[in-house]
């Protein structure tokens, strides 16, 4: 599924006024755009200034900075959400985190039906930790091995079919590497079931790798921020804030910007804060509370070491994400409801946070798929076409073009 697409008027306005670009990042060429919805909505403290650009052919100019934008700096977003469906519901949600789980759940069962005693004990499947698995894989319990070995092959059948259903959409077409993120993807039995599906497709001649992401999956979704705005943007500043959600966490994180030239591919997470708000099931407004704290305490600790921070965030979030910066869809697994009429979070986050050299820091928001696949974008010079799985609660997904001449 395609994002709809809406529609934005770029018009001259006070460099100040709301939605302008900060004096501080342009020197005249942009610091007197600013942006005017053609619905009267849209968040008051954030430039999307060309986010018509998402109604334009995969080679349109990249938006200076915009909300679910397709032509990115370094790359072009072929698509990203796609919802599969098939007789049994979304196609991805069988090589999902809580897919795994309900593989291990079903085969303990079978196991502690036959043997009399389940090989992990009283402990829920949804509370053995990755790193539990880990050990219990090595471990010199060979059926608690075999059960996790086993949960491991049927898991990478499913996904290795799901690998085939995404290979099968116009949108992706021609990749050639799908990069596997998410949680799962840190664990030793992910990287398993991840090989042993990549064996699965290679026996089916299916030519596709399939590999690792690069940065640990929990920075990864921060790190990927730094290629949502322009390298000229970020000019002169030190770092960024980068917020990563997801269903079971959220993360922020002050990201080093190392630049060098215009080049940020050794952009690297400073500090970050993490809250497994699965745990506390908070409302929706006690998460935007909570994750607005947990960005202020990271600006006011970057600003006491004298960090430039640039006023600048950027955010990945699941779902469909309109150029207001608000869900449409894919939003179900956030705690409270986030595609509701009238959320949005650039809107709910505005206010809350300090300003940095003056200015409510200008806040992007895009997929969280699509984020963390873009911190790839520094290890894909030599690959044209690439997809990002990230098996998390869900099963999130993107394809990307490198841009001509990048």
């Amino acid at each position: 599924m395609r994002p709809q697409r809406r529609h934005a008027r770029i018009v001259a306005g006070n460099p100040c006024g709301a939605g302008s670009l900060p004096s501080c990042w342009a020197e005249g060429s942009l610091e007197n755009l600013s942006v005017h919805e053609d619905d009267g909505g849209g968040p008051s403290d954030v430039l999307a200034a060309a986010s018509a650009a998402k109604e334009a052919s995969p080679a349109a100019p990249a938006a200076v900075l915009g909300h679910g934008s397709r032509a990115l700096p370094a790359v072009t977003v072929d698509t990203y959400n796609e919802e599969l469906r098939d007789e049994e519901g979304f196609v991805g949600d069988r090589a999902s985190g809580r897919a795994f789980q309900a593989i291990l759940d079903d085969w303990r069962e079978r196991v502690s039906a036959s043997l009399g005693e389940d090989p992990f004990g009283d402990t829920p499947t949804n509370e053995i930790s990755k790193s539990k698995l880990d050990k219990l894989l090595g471990g010199a319990d060979p059926v608690a091995a075999g059960l996790v070995h086993t949960a491991i092959e049927e898991f990478a059948q499913e996904l290795a079919t799901v690998v085939r259903r995404f290979l099968r959409l116009e949108g992706w077409r021609e990749t050639e590497q799908i990069v596997i993120g998410g949680g799962l993807s840190s664990s030793h039995f992910g990287q398993l079931a991840m090989g042993r599906a990549q064996v699965i497709l290679a026996a089916e001649n299916i030519s596709i790798e399939l590999r690792q992401i690069a940065n640990h999956p929990d920075e990864a979704g921060l790190i990927g921020a730094v290629q949502l705005a322009p390298s000229w943007v970020l000019a002169g500043h030190d770092a960024i804030i980068a917020v990563d959600i997801g269903g079971t966490n959220m993360r922020a994180g002050i990201v080093e910007l190392r630049m060098k030239k215009g080049d940020v591919s050794k952009a690297a997470v400073w500090k970050k804060q993490h809250w497994r708000h699965r745990d506390d099931e908070p409302t929706r407004d006690e998460a935007v509370a909570r994750l607005a704290e947990m960005v202020s305490a990271l600006i006011d600790k970057a600003l006491a070491e004298k960090i430039r921070l640039a006023p600048f965030m950027g955010i990945g979030c699941p779902g469909l994400i309109d150029d207001r910066g608000a869900i449409v869809n894919g939003g179900q697994n956030l705690p409270g409801n986030w595609q509701e009429d009238g959320f949005n979070l650039v809107t709910a986050l505005s206010g809350r946070l300090p300003r940095i050299e003056g200015h409510e820091p200008a806040i992007v928001v895009h997929n969280d798929a699509v984020v963390q696949g873009l911190s790839e974008v520094p290890n894909m010079r030599d690959v044209s076409r690439w997809g990002v799985l990230t098996i998390g609660t869900g099963l999130g997904n993107a394809r990307f073009s490198k841009r001509a001449g990048d």
